[in-house]
């Protein structure tokens, strides 16, 4: 059978976590539905709540969300754990200065440390690779004012461990992608209860209790959601470590 088109206006994982919002109102407020329909009983309630369940597993396997988890603190470590190595390494530089002629802006080092500062995988690979040609470009200087082998091979071997673990991690989000996309039909089917959930909720509750209304009303759903999701994105981001504000001079 063919997969059908989306029905909802959010994304995929959002979904679940707005259906999960109006259940938790949903319960509170059974008294209220059942009352206004004996087809809106608690048997309604389980079932979409049993919806909701499926619908986050899919969204967000255990299994792979531990492993997702996992690899982004590996990721984390090995960013953290080169600061101390991007400290060695500026200070080779300034002191081969004269012949290198660059400063620790220049080679790469500061736009790195920023990135591993605030956590960004992204930034932190494009940068390493920039530093990484650099130590190659200028060995013979660096390694005559102090620079180990040791040393440089940590910083590759932070490189071809975060390129392998971001390869790792969108595979994992790729296949997870896939495998909702491919459940369609169901994810349509819980919007559609979650419609009729919100439709009654503005029945009962509009001019009635506007806080209420609020927790039926799909766009404030997703609003809220959306409003948790950039909460903890920015305090996964502030995780990162301090920067030694003597580390470059």
């Amino acid at each position: 059978m063919k997969n059908p088109p989306r029905s909802y206006n959010c994304k995929n994982e959002e979904l679940p976590a707005i259906c999960r919002n109006a259940l938790v109102s949903l319960k509170r407020d059974q008294a209220d539905f059942t009352a206004y329909s004996p087809r809106l009983n608690e048997s309604y309630t389980t079932e979409f709540e049993n919806k909701v369940n499926q619908a986050e597993e899919l969204v967000s396997p255990i299994s792979e969300t531990a492993e997702l988890k996992k690899i982004t603190e590996r990721i984390f470590k090995n960013m953290d754990d080169l600061l101390k190595s991007i400290d060695r390494l500026s200070g080779y530089v300034n002191l081969g200065k004269e012949t290198i002629q660059l400063s620790s802006a220049d080679f790469g080092i500061s736009a790195l440390r920023k990135g591993i500062n605030v956590h960004d995988p992204e930034k932190v690979i494009a940068k390493l690779k920039d530093v990484n040609n650099n130590i190659i470009k200028y060995w013979d200087t660096l390694s005559e004012v102090g620079l180990t082998p040791e040393i440089q091979a940590r910083f590759n071997e932070v490189y071809d461990s975060m390129i392998a673990d971001r390869k790792l991690q969108y595979e994992i989000l790729t296949n997870r992608k896939a495998l909702v996309q491919n459940n369609n039909a169901f994810f349509n089917d819980l919007y559609s209860q979650l419609t009729d959930i919100c439709s009654k909720g503005k029945i009962l509750y509009k001019d009635v209790d506007p806080v209420k209304l609020q927790e039926y009303t799909f766009s404030e759903l997703k609003k809220k959601v959306r409003l948790v999701a950039k909460k903890e994105e920015s305090k996964i981001q502030k995780k990162g470590p301090q920067q030694n504000p003597d580390a470059e001079k």
